[in-house]
């Protein structure tokens, strides 16, 4: 069943300023001067300094001890006198151990285009009202409720699943509530609204036609608005498909959240218990990552057309043959309900499909740890980082072995060790728009990252 009927079952720092021709390929800033300075350049491709030398810490100072003569304490018994007091040997001074240097305030990026506006919150917000009251007449309180707290389950499923996904460079947390309010308010909304004035133009449907053409089509359309308006919002935070997948199935799961509110409430109203356990464990339990992963492919398509460094006409292009692909996808999930065993159906094509998805989140998440590899290594070759850093940072192995070292350390600097690999990871991301000079505002958030980047370095290597 759907909303449309009954049919659905991813630097040289300046030291000089030589001229350097606008079409030699960008390099990073040198890490020559402690506090880097955006450089001015002619208009064309961004062209920093040569690299002047390689940076140079200084070691920790070592502080003379001074002696302490501590003032004769007045004791309320024998028994607290310290042993001096009462014959044993005096004990030295205690010296509190000193603070462990933590990262300095420092600059961040700049948020512009990287979060969702509250406006679209807002309008999100009036939507919901409506979709309140809708479920509220047709289906009654008691029933959304109960259909509410079931469908809760399949969400936290598929987020825990795409938080897996995003572990390498985590997306903004308010874009990550966005691409899940759309799909689960904006994209029913639409979904209903078009099915109100199908009703009205054609009169009813019949439930083969409306699952295999109608949701397909009209339900993928909505989610795939949802995902051009994210890349369109918030360009500099969609970097590539990894990106595109997590926002295309943040808004899928939102859609199947509300769908599936209508889906277990009109079981409990027509089969009471036994038919809401039926559909539970069909829609709940095995397939809910379906509407996930219907929508992921028009993310992966506009992440394609993010990575090139895509106009946003360009990456409407894009978007539009992922959501061919969408919804050919939706059709055939639908469509195999309907014809033949469903579970013998459901083993050899519907798990098919989701082994294939994994096999591709995992050769794309390769590809990403690789292109934040390439880009880290040119930071390495102007100086700012040592090659060994660079294979702490930008490998899943590297990352494990940094923070168990770090948890070694004084103060347990785990926290600092995050802060680090996060930052290098955005800064690669960074370099990556830089390069394909979409991104007006990289190179000021480039000199920010890199003093991020050093001061943690700094703090990690204090004694």
């Amino acid at each position: 069943m759907s909303f449309g009927g009954h049919g659905d079952p991813a630097a040289q720092r300046p030291a000089s300023r030589p001229s350097t021709p606008a079409s030699t390929p960008y390099q990073p800033p040198s890490a020559a001067q402690t506090s880097p300075q955006v450089p001015q350049q002619p208009v064309g491709a961004y062209q920093p300094p040569q690299f002047a030398q390689q940076p140079q810490y200084v070691q920790p100072q070592n502080y003379p001890q001074t002696a302490s003569t501590p003032i004769a304490p007045v004791y309320g018994s024998v028994l607290a006198q310290r042993p001096e007091h009462h014959g044993a040997v005096a004990y030295d001074a205690y010296t509190p151990p000193a603070p462990v240097q933590a990262v300095p305030a420092l600059p961040v990026p700049s948020a512009k285009g990287r979060h969702a506006s509250v406006w679209a919150f807002g309008a999100l917000g009036f939507v919901l009202l409506g979709l309140i009251a809708y479920f509220v007449w047709a289906l009654g309180p008691a029933a959304s409720m109960i259909g509410m707290v079931l469908a809760l389950v399949p969400l936290t499923i598929v987020f825990f699943g795409v938080f897996f996904i995003d572990r390498w460079e985590p997306e903004p947390k308010s874009l990550v509530a966005f691409a899940i309010a759309w799909g689960a308010i904006a994209s029913v909304g639409l979904a209903l609204a078009v099915d109100l004035l199908l009703t009205l133009l054609f009169g009813q449907r019949g439930d083969d036609l409306t699952a295999v053409f109608q949701a397909p089509m009209v339900e993928e359309t909505a989610k795939g608005l949802g995902v051009f308006l994210i890349f369109v919002m918030a360009r500099r935070s969609f970097d590539g498909p990894i990106d595109g997948i997590v926002y295309g199935a943040l808004v899928g799961a939102g859609f199947a959240f509300t769908e599936n509110i209508q889906y277990f409430a009109i079981s409990l109203i027509e089969g009471g218990a036994p038919d809401l356990t039926v559909t539970f464990v069909l829609r709940g339990l095995m397939s809910p990552f379906a509407h996930a992963m219907f929508t992921s492919v028009t993310g992966f398509a506009i992440g394609l057309a993010a990575r090139r460094g895509a106009s946003a006409g360009r990456a409407l292009g894009f978007g539009a043959l992922g959501l061919l692909g969408a919804m050919a996808l939706h059709a055939l999930w639908n469509g195999s309900s309907m014809i033949g065993n469903f579970f013998v159906l459901y083993l050899v094509l519907q798990v098919p499909l989701f082994v294939g998805f994994i096999i591709v989140i995992i050769l794309l998440r390769k590809e990403e740890a690789r292109l934040t590899f390439a880009r880290l290594s040119d930071y390495a070759t102007a100086g700012w980082f040592t090659p060994q850093e660079v294979s702490m940072l930008a490998t899943p192995a590297g990352r494990r072995v940094g923070l168990q070292w770090a948890s070694g350390l004084r103060g347990d600097r785990r926290p600092v060790m995050r802060g680090f690999i996060k930052d290098a990871t955005t800064l690669a991301s960074v370099r990556q728009r830089i390069i394909t000079g979409r991104d007006p505002l990289a190179t000021q958030d480039e000199q920010v990252l890199l003093q991020r980047t050093h001061a943690a370095r700094e703090a990690l290597l204090s004694v």
